[in-house]
């Protein structure tokens, strides 16, 4: 039976995601932003475990992160009992030594490090290793590879001198350092960690095909002329793209499909267009974009970076177009000032989320328009609205054609009867008619 003793400490040892800097060696496979979404993964049910485990047990817990700031690791894993320290610097053994002697200067007996690669670990290993050091002096849990993935001791001996880390004689050495010290080590059931091509092989079948971090959706109908720019910069290896044609006349669906991008088709109107796009999707976070919008370079990597918060539902990219007249400029900072004051972001700035939290709404509404109103204002209620600090481009025609003030008071006019409650239904013909009177 386990002793509740406030002197266990339990550290995991693990760093904070950055798209290109985490899981290098899974960047071939699964793309920069993929490998970093992984390590995330991997990472929060470290977490969860060890936050279970040194309940029952009734240790401390110590996040050692390699990377970003107590503030950020807090917004991204919670608060609570966690505690979160910056590793020292210097080779993983040093750090590891240092983390550990520093809770043993704190007071700790029995302290346990453990890495956040192990798809298997449990609360039951954990709880193993900590009654383990009872009756031994050292634990460790070791990988296939020949390296370990947990460590405890009840003294801070230096048993990681002189190894070269990501050879398979790693544990090999440790316990031979070990034994010069006159420590008797209990050994955990050995696990496989998730570094390489070859783990993840091992880990999800030879057959696997690794999703997408990002499903891009466009809804789209008669964009020949803007969708080649469009998808140009949607390109990425961290994302696939749909296009949602509604029953297109020109050659949209051709052009899409010559330049990579999946199609679905179906019945005009963007709120079930965007909605058959996500039902196609395969990446867990989605990004619904207008077919005349274009992304702003290493757009998934700030799409990334935002969702790092466990508070946001829902984000979207500030709001740029390319006209550059001083009336649209006045346009575009009052949009900006509106997205970020008032949690209202528009359609037209890519409004991007996890697929789950868009399961769990419904999608988008049934609606003839400001689908994409209705959608933030339920996230909003949800959780934090985030604007990334990049811009995206959205075509001008509209304002070109019927003038910067004359299509944002229209706008304006739309979006404040939505709020009032207002029905979609009478509101629609404002949107539709000056785009009928336009016509010759």
């Amino acid at each position: 039976m386990l002793i509740p003793d406030a002197s266990a400490h339990l550290i995991v040892f693990g760093r904070y995601p950055r798209v290109g800097m985490t899981k290098t060696r899974l960047i071939p496979a699964l793309g920069p932003t993929g490998a970093a979404a992984l390590q995330k993964r991997l990472a929060e049910k470290s977490v969860a475990t060890a936050r279970q485990a040194a309940q029952r047990i009734g240790a401390r817990l110590v996040f050692c992160h390699d990377g970003g700031s107590a503030k950020l690791l807090c917004r991204w894993l919670g608060g609570g009992s966690i505690r979160y320290l910056a590793q020292a610097t210097g080779d993983l053994g040093r750090r590891m030594h240092l983390a550990i002697k520093d809770a043993f200067d704190a007071g700790a007996r029995r302290v346990v490090l453990v890495g956040t690669d192990i798809p298997g670990l449990t609360t039951e290993m954990l709880e193993e290793a900590f009654s383990a050091l009872h009756e031994k002096d050292l634990v460790f849990g070791p990988s296939l590879d020949g390296g370990y993935w947990l460590v405890g001791m009840t003294r801070p001996e230096t048993i990681f001198d002189g190894i070269v880390w990501g050879r398979p004689d790693v544990l090999e050495k440790s316990l031979a350092l070990a034994r010069k010290n006159g420590m008797t080590p209990h050994m955990l059931a050995p696990l496989n960690d998730l570094d390489t091509p070859d783990d993840l092989v091992r880990e999800k079948g030879a057959d696997h095909v690794p999703p997408p971090y990002l499903s891009v959706i466009i809804p789209a109908i008669d964009e020949a002329r803007q969708l080649p720019r469009t998808l140009a910069a949607a390109a990425s290896p961290d994302a696939e793209i749909i296009v949602s044609d509604g029953g297109s006349a020109d050659r949209t669906v051709q052009i899409a499909g010559s330049l990579g991008a999946r199609i679905v088709s179906g019945r005009r109107g963007r709120a079930g267009q965007q909605n058959r796009g996500a039902a196609a999707a395969r990446g867990e976070v989605l990004l619904f974009l207008h077919a005349d919008t274009r992304l702003p370079r290493n757009y998934v990597h700030h799409i990334f970076d935002a969702l790092m918060d466990r508070r946001t539902r829902l984000g979207a990219f500030r709001f740029a177009t390319d006209l550059h007249t001083p009336s649209m400029r006045f346009i575009a900072f009052c949009t900006n000032l509106r997205a970020g004051w008032l949690n209202l972001p528009y359609g037209d700035q890519g409004l991007f989320l996890r697929q789950r939290d868009f399961a769990e709404v419904g999608g988008f509404a049934d609606v003839p328009i400001a689908e994409d109103l209705y959608l933030v204002r339920r996230m909003a209620r949800k959780g934090r609205i985030a604007i990334a600090p990049a811009a995206v481009v959205t075509s001008g025609r509209r304002w070109r054609r019927l003038g910067p003030m004359r299509t944002t008071m229209i706008n304006t006019i739309i979006a404040i009867g939505i709020l009032s409650g207002v029905t979609p239904g009478r509101l629609a013909p404002l949107y539709r008619l000056p785009a009928q009177k336009a016509k010759p």
